[in-house]
């Protein structure tokens, strides 16, 4: 008889019993979770602050983001097909360790751990400007001023992180009710802006928005289309997308495992289209060579380019609804991060503690925690380098691997789990999943290496450049992942057979 390591030993809670997760979230609350993760900084900053990072992309802006849409909608239906049948919390980490292997599974789900670490430092960062913009618009410009400082800017961002870690602490049902408000509150601002962005056009827009910024603008010319500037263009809108894998996340507290493939289907199908329109209609009233200046000289957003073109009143109304667009991320992000974490203990991977539930709130505390720490180091890191663009490097990198990983396990499934692959509802037909997964891994493959050539050949030095700062944190995770797999093999256990091969207990 042997001898089983602390680490593999996982706790089976009785019904009934105050240490698991309840499965409390609906069909409504997964969509809203989804749509939480999905718009907020992606579309009210990235589209228009992008002509920084990518000069020369002008008005293709539009069309980018429908390049990017394709991998994104791919990966989406091989999270729908992989989830229906493994509705369990962890999300990637149980779909790719099950699927493709233990160690894949862990390098995607930690490498996503990172990545959306890295999404909720730059969220918080740029959810101040948002604000700046309410309050000089509400003619508050003394204090609107303050928040371009540093340390206001810094006291703001992390204030927005641990109300975030609040709300997702003090239960399940309480996060769900917050973040459909937040969702339901942030539409309203897109369908005034789209209408805005349709009324006006760039030569009735332009003494509005010269005469509203005092702040004269630069007269470098915009520089020339190129594909590799399209292509990166295309990379960087793909982290827009990236938020409907938080369903999967939570799959192990929703109430029906048949709402996990509809939500995100609903989700990356809706906000897709949203994407397109919305940008579509900025730039129509806006011209690309005014966003291009203005983006060389501060940090610009949807709401601070239209709220020039509409009465006060409106204005206040979308500045307000894209902060709360942009704060409702956060709880979000937070909540699927956390429980991956929570998965990497329940399987040994970290300590046992890491996956204690509050016996209160029967919310994962110490993991929650562990992941708003992150996200304040990150905030910590924006706010030092004055920029944002490394941060949403490492995050389209992370998710490249991670959506890669996962398209991968689906290929994989029938011969690495057969049974679990027979548990698919959602696309059961292999010929579908065979074409869905090769059409993901495919486009995937390409905009990882665009990604990883752009940065390893920019003048950036080393440490700045998100190939090798995501290769060092991965180097480390992966002594934890050796340390955890010796350790078991030491003591002679199958650490296969007796965790990787079947579904974690709720």
């Amino acid at each position: 008889m042997t001898t089983e390591p602390p680490e593999i030993h996982r706790m089976i809670p009785t019904q009934g019993s105050a240490s698991h997760l309840r499965r409390e979230i609906s069909l409504l609350g997964l969509v809203a979770t989804a749509v939480a993760a999905m718009v907020g900084v992606g579309i009210n900053i990235l589209p228009f602050m992008v002509q920084k990072s990518q000069p020369g992309i002008g008005s293709w802006v539009p069309l980018a983001y429908v390049v990017a849409a394709v991998p994104a909608l791919a990966a989406a239906l091989c999270y729908a097909a992989l989830v229906s049948a493994m509705p369990c919390t962890g999300g990637s980490y149980i779909i790719v360790s099950r699927g493709l292997n233990p160690f894949a599974g862990f390098i995607a789900s930690f490498s996503q751990w990172f990545g959306l670490s890295m999404a909720m430092g730059v969220v918080a960062y740029f959810l101040v400007p948002v604000i700046r913009d309410l309050l000089a618009v509400a003619g508050l410009s003394d204090l609107a001023a303050r928040l371009d400082l540093m340390l206001p800017r810094l006291w703001v961002s992390l204030l927005s992180i641990w109300l975030a870690w609040v709300v997702n602490l003090v239960g399940i049902r309480a996060y769900e009710r917050a973040v459909v408000f937040m969702a339901a509150v942030t539409i309203v601002a897109p369908m005034i802006m789209t209408v805005a962005g349709l009324l006006n056009t760039p030569q009735t827009a332009l003494p509005k928005l010269q005469a509203h910024f005092a702040v004269p603008l630069s007269s470098t010319p915009m520089p020339r289309l190129t594909t590799a500037v399209f292509l990166g263009t295309a990379v960087i809108l793909f982290s827009s997308f990236i938020g409907f894998d938080a369903v999967a996340q939570a799959a192990g507290e929703a109430r029906h495992a048949a709402d996990l493939a509809r939500a995100i289907m609903i989700a990356i199908g809706s906000v897709t289209a949203y994407y397109v329109c919305f940008t579509w209609s900025v730039y129509h009233a806006v011209s690309a060579g005014y966003i291009y200046q203005a983006a060389l000289i501060h940090d610009i957003s949807a709401p601070g380019l239209m709220a020039p073109l509409l009465p006060k009143w409106l204005s206040l109304t979308i500045l307000a609804s894209v902060t709360m667009a942009i704060l409702k991320v956060l709880p979000a992000v937070m909540m699927a991060n956390s429980r991956s974490l929570y998965a990497f203990s329940k399987d040994g991977i970290l300590p046992q503690v890491v996956s204690a539930v509050s016996k209160r709130f029967h919310t994962p505390h110490i993991a929650l925690t562990a992941t708003a720490l992150s996200a304040t180091l990150c905030v910590l890191g924006c706010n030092l380098a004055r920029d944002f663009f490394l941060g949403v490097d490492l995050l389209v990198l992370s998710m490249l691997v991670n959506f890669l990983l996962s398209a991968a396990a689906l290929f994989m499934l029938p011969r690495v789990n057969r049974e679990l692959h027979t548990q698919i509802t959602f696309m059961k037909s292999r010929a579908a999943q065979c074409a869905i997964s090769i059409s993901a891994i495919v486009p995937l493959g390409l905009l990882l290496i665009v990604q990883i050539v752009g940065d390893l050949s920019s003048a950036a030095p080393w440490y700045l450049k998100s190939t090798t700062s995501w290769a060092v944190v991965m180097a480390l995770a992966c002594l934890q992942f050796w340390r955890f797999w010796t350790k078991a093999g030491s003591k002679n256990v199958d650490v296969q057979a007796r965790i990787f091969s079947g579904l974690p207990p709720e």
